[in-house]
């Protein structure tokens, strides 16, 4: 299996929707994993129709729906249940993302499941988790960006707080929830047995600003938002070249804020007690701001980076989305891969990452175009249902075969 990517051998059965959870999907098929994804028949996920299209094709499921096969099957059937507790013995990962309770209604609970297949790392991803006040609220990682505060300190002072261009706490989340996975099979691998693992995506993203939470518990403090500014390091922000373009420049240790006063003033400013520790120079950030300002102001962004970066200053482009694309580090890394898809032409997506030397890494290929595309082969090879069985239950609508989506019948609010 050397060259797959390190989970090659592990099955997944991916019943998420949206971005969260089946982003946990993505990162363990990109490490190898092998993962099917269940989508209700006709309507599939609703990510394919979210965010920018292209002839009738979501963009963002070309990307998040990348090497898994799609399999339509309506959990809401009994048939389709004992169809699913059949199957899962042959599965390593079940992933599921539906408000608390749904699972337990279909009589499809953990218990449930392990019963089926002692084996079995079964993933439940919620905005809230599985117990507590919010359990059973409907929510997004907008809401955990919310709630946890990440928007309560981004923005600026005089703005209203600033709620992230992206979906962060979902992909935050996805990411963590994957290695959660890996955890638990490893556990798997020396005792045998499975786990439910109750992941809250508001407690992923209650890392990202876990630094203002124990500051705050032990010396009650509060700062004020200051955009690309820092009340903790200075300096710290995005700054304009005489090009229009900017740079982001940070001062985080005493060594490096010295090389940067160094290289904007020379002695005369190194040796200024304004910015003489790390506190002066938070205390006089506006400041110290407006000199590396008029610094950058008189060159260009490459010439900027390039005195900062002799000098062993922290300094790197700001680039736009546009520009990201032909960033030289970017473009030697591959980390951006473009993809040939049959209705696209080609996508562009995220490479896998990190790379591992021994391990390897699957090729990619774009999330697959139809509802149920794999349906009939899946079921075929692995429950072997004929296809006189096939058609009738297509017929009953217990599982679908190759639909576009938007084609069946709404999905439940």
């Amino acid at each position: 299996m050397d060259g797959a990517g390190p989970l090659a051998g592990v099955r997944v059965l991916d019943c998420s929707t949206m971005i969260a959870a089946p982003t946990t999907a993505a990162t363990l098929a990109d490490y190898g994993a092998e993962v099917i994804k269940l989508e209700r028949p006709g309507v599939g996920d609703p990510v394919r129709r979210f965010g920018a299209q292209r002839g009738g094709h979501g963009l963002y499921w070309k990307a998040l729906g990348r090497n898994k096969k799609s399999v339509a099957l309506d959990l809401h059937a009994a048939e389709a249940q004992a169809l699913l507790l059949r199957w899962l013995p042959t599965f390593d990962v079940f992933i599921e993302n539906f408000r608390p309770g749904t699972l337990e209604r279909w009589n499809l609970g953990p218990e449930r499941l392990l019963e089926a297949a002692p084996h079995l790392v079964i993933l439940r991803m919620t905005a809230f988790g599985q117990d507590g006040p919010y359990r059973e609220r409907a929510g997004f990682g907008t809401l955990a960006e919310a709630m946890t505060g990440i928007a309560a300190v981004s923005g600026y002072d005089d703005h209203p707080p600033l709620l992230p261009a992206f979906p962060l706490a979902d992909v935050i989340a996805g990411q963590s929830a994957a290695a959660a996975v890996c955890a638990a099979y490893v556990r798997r691998l020396k005792c045998g047995a499975g786990d439910v693992i109750d992941f809250a995506i508001y407690e992923a993203a209650m890392k990202l600003v876990e630094l203002q939470l124990t500051e705050y518990a032990a010396n009650g403090t509060l700062h004020r938002r200051l955009g690309n500014r820092l009340e903790d390091t200075a300096p710290r922000g995005a700054y304009l070249c005489g090009d229009r373009a900017y740079v982001a420049l940070s001062g985080s240790t005493q060594a490096v804020a010295e090389r940067v006063l160094q290289t904007v003033g020379g002695d005369e400013l190194l040796a200024d007690p304004r910015f003489r520790t790390n506190a002066d120079r938070v205390r006089n950030g506006e400041a110290l701001d407006a000199l590396i300002d008029g610094f950058c102001s008189q060159r260009t962004r490459d010439e900027v980076i390039a005195i900062f970066n002799r000098a062993g200053c922290a300094v790197g482009p700001l680039e736009t989305i546009d520009s990201v694309f032909e960033n030289p580090q970017i473009v030697a890394r591959g980390s951006l891969v473009r993809l040939s898809d049959p209705d696209l032409g080609t996508v562009t997506v995220n490479n896998a990452f990190p790379r591992f030397a021994y391990a390897g890494m699957p090729s990619l290929t774009p999330g697959p175009s139809a509802v149920g595309a794999d349906t009939a082969e899946v079921l075929d090879r692995e429950l072997g249902i004929d296809s006189e069985n096939m058609r009738r239950l297509a017929q009953d609508g217990i599982i679908g075969l190759a639909t576009a989506p938007g084609e069946g019948p709404p999905p439940e609010p």
